[in-house]
């Protein structure tokens, strides 16, 4: 039920933030030709090439929006969070349809119309957003449209759902007390609400409590009740609904979805699935290419110097963990000597001797991982993402943080990634290290993607733990 009434309200959002795009957009462009004799102008653009320019904006608004999470639950979060939020939403939309434009010279357009739109985009949804706020809360606190709960279970998982139905206040949904069933642990701490009675009590609290639905959240070794339970309720007209105790398994992106009228509990899925999947990839293929562009003069700098600073190949090939647990080969500038593996594979240390006069400073900037640019076209790794390991190394990790690693698996390796710019390289703690990472899949977005690149160029590259 949550989640349906969720997306309705989301797709209601999404129309209206693009409809105020579109009207922005209007607005900006008969300001910008209207008023001639305050604005003069000496040609206006084409009806074909504003519409083009028009269509862009208003679609990536909602779209960005959408990917970058501004239509999620905000309830627990503040007005001026949501604020930045869609200022940075606004910008970023503005820097890529310039950025598009930029390789159609043909195109003309006015960039007044399109700072104006930015300005005028900005304004208005905030000012959409701010109202709707103070509506809902005006709607809460007069009672509207009430629904009173009463939760079957007074544990961990009992007080979780209390927390999650307080945070969704617009619901409508009053939490009236719980139900104890028999030998349940209870919650830790003092419960929210006080304990109307028991499972065998629960008809005629339904009943004197004017119950409007019943949320029956009990552990697992406690569902055995549920069939009683459903039997003293089968003629009440009270909705009964259960939230399932499955999510102590669930260690990466679990829930709950319908495959063809069925009922899935996804315990371990990929969060890369879809248009994710999608606009993730063209994002990776169009950066990587203008990245390798870009730095071709410096690659060939690079490449210069590693051959005549030692004996050997430029570049250094070594097989790493992706997605799915599939290997492949990840290049790198050579930083070390020919025969650096002779004694075994070992991770580089502080002092290591095996290091070429070049190969220090590479290490030190993190230049030598300029030709993973390749990969990332080739589609192997993403720009932004968990660090891949030598296969070697994957038994170790698990050894140590069990099998957390594989989760991390499911996703696209990275050049960078978010232990990196915290300073988690090579021999610093692995644990940490997967927690950062399992933090990025869990919450990824392409604005979190975003502000990983602007650390890794802002300084990512220089970490203290590069060597």
């Amino acid at each position: 039920m949550l989640k349906k009434y969720h997306r309705f309200f989301q797709s209601i959002l999404v129309m209206r933030d693009t409809i105020l795009a579109g009207l922005s957009f209007l607005v900006a462009y008969g300001v910008r030709f209207s008023f001639p004799e305050y604005l003069p102008y000496t040609t206006m653009s084409e009806p074909r090439e504003t519409f083009v320019v028009g269509f862009l904006l208003v679609v990536s608004w909602p779209l960005a929006g959408w990917l970058g999470g501004l239509y999620r639950s905000r309830r627990s979060g503040s007005v001026s969070a949501e604020i930045l939020d869609v200022l940075k939403n606004t910008a970023l939309v503005f820097l890529l349809v310039v950025a598009v434009t930029y390789f159609f010279r043909d195109v003309r357009y006015s960039r007044f119309v399109m700072g104006m739109w930015a300005l005028l985009a900005f304004s208005t949804i905030c000012t959409a957003r701010v109202l709707s706020r103070l509506f809902l809360r005006r709607l809460r606190s007069s009672g509207f449209n009430l629904r009173h709960v009463v939760i079957v279970g007074t544990g961990d998982l009992a007080q979780q759902v209390t927390r999650t139905v307080e945070s969704e206040a617009w619901l409508g949904l009053r939490v009236t007390g719980y139900v104890s069933a028999e030998g349940e642990a209870p919650a830790e701490g003092e419960l929210a609400y006080p304990v109307l009675g028991t499972a065998a009590e629960i008809k005629q609290i339904v009943s004197e409590r004017s119950v409007d639905q019943v949320l029956v959240a009990l552990p697992m070794e406690q569902l055995a009740a549920l069939p009683e339970l459903m039997k003293r309720l089968s003629l009440e007209t009270v909705d009964v609904r259960m939230v399932p105790d499955f999510y102590q398994f669930a260690n990466l992106c679990g829930g709950i979805e319908e495959f063809s009228g069925m009922p899935v509990v996804n315990l371990q899925l990929s969060p890369m699935h879809g248009w994710s999947r999608v606009f993730k990839r063209a994002f990776d293929f169009t950066f990587a290419l203008v990245g390798l562009l870009l730095t071709a003069p410096l690659l060939g700098v690079i490449a210069l110097l590693v051959r005549m600073s030692s004996r050997g190949p430029v570049f250094f090939q070594q097989e790493r963990v992706g997605i799915d647990g599939r290997t492949f080969y990840m290049h790198k500038f050579r930083s070390m000597a020919v025969d650096a593996e002779a004694g075994g594979k070992q991770m580089t240390s502080v002092v290591d001797n095996r290091r070429t006069p070049i190969g220090v400073f590479l290490r030190r900037t993190s230049m030598d991982e300029l030709p993973q640019l390749w990969n990332v076209l080739r589609g192997e790794m993403s720009l932004v993402g968990p660090r891949p390991e030598q296969p070697c190394f994957i038994e170790d990790f698990k050894k140590e943080v069990d099998s957390t690693r594989e989760n991390i698996n499911k996703m696209k390796a990275g050049m960078t990634g978010l232990a990196q710019v915290n300073g988690m390289r090579w021999q610093t703690s692995i644990a940490k290290r997967i927690e950062f990472d399992l933090y990025y899949i869990e919450n990824w977005s392409f604005v979190l993607d975003l502000k990983i690149l602007v650390r890794t160029i802002c300084g990512g590259f220089l970490s203290p733990n590069a060597y």
